[in-house]
């Protein structure tokens, strides 16, 4: 059934009954909208740990992963590395700043902090949007890998499908080879066909069936069971995320050490390095990382972390926790769990890509296809398992967004505009709102399948917020009017301008907006490996065969030996300027951008900057700096020349800010009863005491976590150096 075995569906079906019956359990449990938006702020370490993980480990994880790595090779593992560690340090601070807010969402703190019951809805809507995408992205990560395990065999494919996938297959072909040593005819041919994009993978499911199934299951267990109903099973599917994170590895070593002839836990580090070449392993500086320059890693990086921290689901993960201690401990834990997890899904992506990397041009597909190709054969329903863990990934991350979002709209957007209602029907109307959630993010997931971009736009949406919150939290300087002037324009030229634009007419098809980044080629000098050699001597047997028809252009290619050092060219194909999801050609053959439109880049170009002239990665770059420069310049300006917050409201929310939470729940109101008369009393904690920046001293307990947190680090660069150098 689906191409799936029986057994496979078996363990399927298990899964969902197990996290059907957590929800019918977590339901009997609530009573309010604590009970169902936070779990009654009662959890310890443990379920911490799993919900900070299962939040930030979705379907789309492993497989950005494989795309990243298949792009870049093993630079793409430390450019994922770079955009996430840079915030691993933060998180130890910001962390306690979600429990010691005390609120229900982080759209209180706006209302909180600048007194505006409008902003906290702003934001409230703002975030709503961002965890559609988020779920976008799980959706079409998740489907595609299932769909890629459903493949179809050659038998029943329709001769549209064979012959696309024939030039699927001729676009591989011309992108190994040397581009020196392509003819004029075969280059113009691969453009072409990046161009087209032609499909190499055929499946049986339907994708958006196979969305639509798996949200109805998240609806079923999480609207019911709240936010203890999405923990719980987190912290199961955490479990099941792990499982897919190594579950492949000992089949694809034993079947590289089977193909290449090597042997024991070392032979397919072996067979890497002598069938891959010599620029797979560049952490850094490869020329396939047309994107991943170091300037856009450290662009990208500090971007991410400002942007990640005033995500809504930081709160309810952190808020939810017994204390200060639990919050911090818990979701530094489970940050670092995927981290490691991260860079064993670049490992097994190597491993993917030594196998199937010549049969796969999607690199999306990779992990579903080996998952068929290394676990089906056995019979044992790994398969089914795998599919579960898949499916697990998305739903770990999918749920506990869904409640953030609810609570959200709920509580700061709804309530406000029907006040007096008993909790009863604020909590039936937050799980009307999980219904919203889920049906957005499965359109977008069908309009737009690329999930690098979506990564990307997702990476950068909360600049809209982000500089309200962090100055908010530090400044007192930051007032109303500065936030809002700072969240609007970011807002326009962030969203509005890049969704609304391309509905206009004629947009997508402007020769202008149809502009793209000038080709040009890069060449690098290597030490010639087993693959290097291999693909010359299919150069020479294809040029010589050419030369006997009087068809060889160009020199004829000198042949290579092991070892021997030679120069070898790479084309950086040209990329679309302004559209996310590149330019595509109509049937007509005009060129049609997709995806949204990069405003901010527009703008650069229309002020006389010809980013044409860039490299495609400097574009990006630029787009990173415009959404971290614009938002905190523009608060900061109108901030010094417009009046100050209310001081009695500033002084109770930086004493609260200042007040360690206790467990118990009695204890902590009397502390906090206490900080509402006397706000100044934990003044002598703060770093510049007659300023404006509300920096905290650190104390014992902040340097040992900061030490543990860079060991923690340092360990992650061990594991990747250690992946890239076996077997050298």
């Amino acid at each position: 059934m689906f191409g799936l075995a029986i057994v496979d569906i078996i363990a399927i079906l298990l899964y969902f009954a197990v996290v059907l019956y957590i929800g019918y359990r977590a339901m009997k449990k609530i009573k309010n909208q604590e009970d169902y938006f936070l779990g009654g702020r009662n959890f310890g370490r443990w379920i911490q740990t799993f919900a900070a993980f299962g939040q930030g480990t979705s379907a789309e994880s492993a497989v950005t992963a494989t795309t990243m790595v298949a792009s870049n090779g093993a630079g793409g593992i430390g450019a994922m590395m770079a955009t996430g560690l840079l915030g691993m340090p933060f998180f130890w601070m910001t962390t306690m700043w979600y429990r010691r807010l005390r609120l229900l969402t982080l759209a209180d703190f706006f209302e909180e902090r600048y007194q505006s019951k409008a902003m906290a809805g702003f934001y409230a809507c703002c975030q709503a949007i961002f965890f559609v995408l988020v779920a976008a992205m799980g959706f079409a990560a998740m489907s595609k890998t299932v769909a890629a395990i459903a493949v179809k065999p050659d038998a029943v494919l329709t001769q549209v499908q064979l012959d696309e996938r024939a030039r699927a297959y001729e676009l591989s072909e011309l992108e190994s080879r040397d581009f020196e040593l392509l003819s004029n005819v075969e280059k113009e041919r691969m453009g072409q066909l990046r161009l087209e994009k032609p499909r190499r993978i055929f499946s049986y499911i339907n994708r958006n069936w196979l969305m639509i199934g798996i949200a109805v299951i998240v609806l079923l267990y999480a609207v019911s069971g709240g936010l203890e109903a999405a923990f719980v099973t987190d912290m199961i599917q955490g479990i099941f995320i792990i499982i897919l994170t190594i579950i492949l590895i000992p089949f694809a070593m034993m079947r590289i050490n089977e193909i290449f002839g090597t042997s024991g836990i070392l032979g397919p580090f072996e067979a890497l390095h002598q069938q891959l070449p010599t620029s797979f392993f560049d952490i850094l500086g490869s020329p396939n990382m047309a994107e991943f320059t170091w300037y856009w890693i450290i662009a990208f990086s500090i971007m991410g972390m400002l942007n990640t921290a005033i995500q809504a689901n930081q709160l309810t993960a952190a808020g939810s926790a017994k204390d200060d201690e639990t919050a911090r401990i818990g979701f530094l834990r489970g940050i670092f769990i995927k981290r490691y997890c991260t860079v064993i899904w670049g490992f097994v992506a190597m491993m993917t890509l030594l196998l199937y990397g010549k049969s796969v041009t999607d690199p999306d597909f990779i992990w579903g296809h080996a998952t068929r190709d290394l676990l089906g054969p056995l019979n044992l329903g790994l398969v089914g398992l795998m599919i579960a863990c898949l499916m697990a990934a998305l739903m770990s991350t999918a749920d506990a967004l869904m409640i953030t979002t609810s609570a959200l709209l709920t509580h700061s957007v709804y309530r406000p505009i029907v006040p007096g209602k008993s909790e009863h029907h604020y909590v039936q109307v937050g799980r009307i709102f999980c219904l919203v959630y889920i049906i957005g993010g499965i359109l977008i997931a069908i309009k737009f399948d690329s999930v690098w971009g979506l990564f990307k736009f997702m990476l950068m949406f909360n600049c809209i917020v982000a500089a309200a919150f962090w100055l908010g939290m530090i400044w007192r300087r930051a007032n109303k009017p500065a936030a809002w002037t700072s969240m609007i324009v970011t807002f326009v030229m962030t969203l509005l301008i890049p969704f609304f634009a391309p509905l206009i007419p004629g947009i997508r098809s402007s020769e202008y907006l149809g502009k793209m980044t000038d080709s040009y080629v890069v060449s690098n000098t290597y030490a010639a490996r087993q693959a290097d050699v291999d693909e010359r001597n299919d150069q020479l047997t294809r040029w010589e065969r050419l030369e006997a028809i009087g068809k060889a252009e160009g020199q004829k290619p000198e042949s290579l030996m092991l070892g021997q050092s030679f120069t070898k060219s790479y084309s950086m194909p040209q990329r679309s300027i302004f559209w996310m999801q590149g330019v595509e050609r109509d049937e007509q053959g005009k060129p049609v951008g997709k995806g949204i439109l990069k405003a901010e880049l527009v703008m650069l170009d229309l002020l006389g900057w010809d980013l044409s002239q860039n490299s495609y990665s400097f574009n990006e770059m630029m787009t990173a700096v415009f959404r971290v420069v614009i938002p905190f310049g523009i608060l900061i300006l109108v901030a010094l020349f417009t009046r100050p917050q209310e001081k009695y409201h500033l002084d109770r929310f930086y004493g609260k800010m200042r007040t360690a939470v206790n467990s118990d729940h009695a204890l902590d109101a009397e502390e906090m009863e206490l900080t509402n008369q006397n706000p100044a009393r934990f003044d002598h904690l703060k770093l510049f005491p007659n300023s404006s920046w509300e920096f905290r001293k650190w104390n014992r307990r902040d340097w040992i976590g900061h030490a543990w947190v860079i060991v923690g680090i340092s360990g992650i660069i061990l594991l990747i150096y250690m992946i890239v150098s076996l077997g050298a």
